[in-house]
């Protein structure tokens, strides 16, 4: 059984290259789907807890409270031709886990899921689930390297290499990066800068840094965390 609810016209087929579904509208889902919303793309909203739904009409393409395990549901929203759906059931294994088998039995091409921990994540990828994500996880390594340092943010791009937002360190201020020595002396790249107004240019070996300039720095994990404690 499959009830359609559409703040924007009637429900409708939305599966196109530049729609996505998001199947879990927990406190993760429901952000995911509004943040995509936002880019300007088209969202279908599954859950099957009809208050949520509720709520979420009238934010999304189209919301729809549907029991996402079962095959007839998921053939009935045509997920079969979505390129890409988000799997992002919060609490349910079992729900995760099913829904995310159908979904590639249906030939879906790119799936996104939610993993609770890592044996639920090695569960995923032994289906074929090939885009695992860990929002826990991933959030408390963030902030733990936020924490340890003056940094304003920080992403870490791939296993052992990260991309930092800081201020300016001292020691860089009046030179021109090129002339910095900045890989030989502390293993990280500066990428871009942004002054007083605000606006993100990219750095190049002519880039002066000065008081109060925010920068992109990207590097081994290790070095720009060390980086990111050089005092402003």
């Amino acid at each position: 059984m499959v009830n359609f609810s559409s703040g924007r016209g009637a429900a409708k087929k939305i599966a196109q290259a530049d729609s996505v579904a998001v199947i879990g509208l927990g406190r993760f889902g429901a952000s995911l789907a509004l943040e995509l919303m936002k880019s300007g793309t088209s969202v279908l909203g599954i859950d099957l807890d009809s208050e949520i739904v509720q709520e979420l009409n009238g934010e999304l393409t189209q919301v729809v409270r549907a029991d996402a395990t079962k095959r007839e549901a998921l053939e009935q929203l045509s997920l079969n031709e979505f390129d890409r759906v988000v799997v992002a059931i919060g609490t349910h294994l079992q729900a995760s886990i099913l829904t995310c088998s159908k979904l590639l039995s249906m030939g879906v091409p790119h799936v996104w899921a939610k993993a609770l921990d890592d044996q639920h994540g090695l569960i995923l990828e032994q289906l074929g689930v090939d885009h695992i994500i860990y929002p826990e996880k991933d959030m408390g390594k963030r902030v733990a390297h936020l924490v340890r340092g003056a940094m304003m943010d920080y992403v870490e791009i791939d296993s052992g290499f990260a991309m930092v937002k800081m201020n300016s360190p001292k020691v860089l201020h009046g030179l021109r990066l090129g002339d910095s020595n900045l890989r030989k002396h502390y293993g990280v790249t500066v990428a871009a800068r942004a002054n007083a107004d605000g606006k993100w240019q990219n750095a190049d070996a002519s880039t002066v840094l000065k008081p109060g300039d925010r920068i992109l720095v990207l590097g081994p994990i290790e070095d720009t965390e060390a980086f990111g404690q050089l005092p402003e």
